[in-house]
């Protein structure tokens, strides 16, 4: 008998308390069980609803893509309005679908992301050719406006080259003016050069080779295309579509747009807001701050294209040539607050 007590003393029961307190560890390693049980099945259930809207994003992703595809390859052999009709469809569903990508961020993976940017990537430009090819137009140069063309031009002579006759005229190219459905500017150095919303509204903008040169673009463009841009400050109203940036260096560049694409490009500021993310590739000492230029009809050009005022994702940069999970890219940073520039009137 006193060995029995002696065991229950060491084990540290003795009679009723004894007793109770076995009763209260057992409640309490059961409960811990129970939460633990809950825990692991809160897991489990987030893990399929995020496995779920994954699937749904795949399934409605790939199904109107396939929609695209269709109205695409339904324009060859059509007639003339027909053939526009499909294709203004086929632009709708491409900016919805973009729309739905943008939603999606919060729960897709890096992979998943490009694969879908990628597909959207093929879409437009399946858009654009099919459009150009059913809807054919004549091909463009661009003839750049300088104070001395335009004295002369008011003079009614055209401007002479170097030995003093104009340049021949090339017969395959048509010169693109301010009734065109395509304008911008090229071969120009320490210029200002503008435009009005009236010139470039839903327009496509081609800037090529300026140098040392300061752009102002007051409008809501379609899309923007810059190429072999040196020593520049561009601003530009709100880009329904895309921007697309290439051989650039040495300049500060200021636009909202859905999406960005910067290839070659080098020691360049970009003050920018953007719905879905920008992409750089093959680039290096880019930095990115929020965009903050301002002119009179800003807001009624962001109403004109689209984009969305309070989603900016202008941080968010995916660097093609950078891989690394975890790890920034080297080729661009966030411009510090106090190196931004604050007025663009100088």
């Amino acid at each position: 008998m006193e060995e029995t007590v002696e065991v229950r003393q060491e084990n540290g029961f003795t009679g009723e308390s004894g007793a109770a307190r076995l009763q209260e560890r057992l409640q309490k390693r059961h409960q811990a069980r129970i939460e633990d049980a809950e825990r692991r099945k809160e897991a489990k259930e987030s893990q399929s609803v995020s496995e779920e809207k994954v699937q749904y994003f795949s399934s409605t992703f790939n199904r109107e893509r396939a929609d695209i595809e269709e109205l695409l390859a339904s324009c060859s052999g059509a007639d003339r309005p027909l053939v526009t009709q499909k294709l203004d469809e086929a632009t709708a569903k491409t900016a919805q679908l973009q729309k739905f990508l943008n939603d999606s961020l919060m729960f897709l993976t890096q992979y998943e992301l490009r694969q879908a940017q990628a597909a959207l990537q093929k879409l437009q430009i399946s858009l654009t050719e099919t459009r150009e090819e059913a809807l054919p137009k004549k091909k463009f140069a661009f003839r750049a406006r300088t104070k001395a063309a335009e004295k002369v031009s008011a003079a009614g002579t055209p401007p002479p080259d170097a030995a003093g006759t104009p340049p021949p005229a090339d017969p395959d190219v048509t010169v693109v003016d301010g009734t065109s459905e395509q304008c911008g500017f090229s071969n120009v150095k320490d210029e200002l050069l503008t435009k009005t919303a009236e010139e470039i509204q839903k327009q496509d903008v081609l800037l090529t080779h300026l140098s040392n040169c300061k752009v102002r673009l007051m409008g809501s463009p379609s899309t923007l295309h810059l190429k072999n841009i040196d020593g520049c400050e561009i601003l530009c109203g709100p880009v329904s579509s895309s921007v697309f940036i290439d051989q650039c260096r040495n300049s500060t560049l200021a636009f909202p747009c859905q999406q960005l694409r910067t290839h070659n490009t080098i020691d360049t500021q970009v003050y920018l807001h953007v719905t879905s993310r920008a992409i750089i590739e093959d680039c290096r000492g880019l930095s990115f701050a929020p965009f903050s230029w301002s002119y009179p009809t800003l807001e009624e050009d962001f109403a004109v294209s689209g984009l969305d005022r309070q989603q900016n994702n202008w941080r968010e940069v995916d660097d093609f040539n950078w891989l690394a999970a975890g790890t920034p890219s080297p080729n661009w940073t966030v411009l510090p607050e106090a190196d931004r520039k604050s007025s663009w009137d100088s």
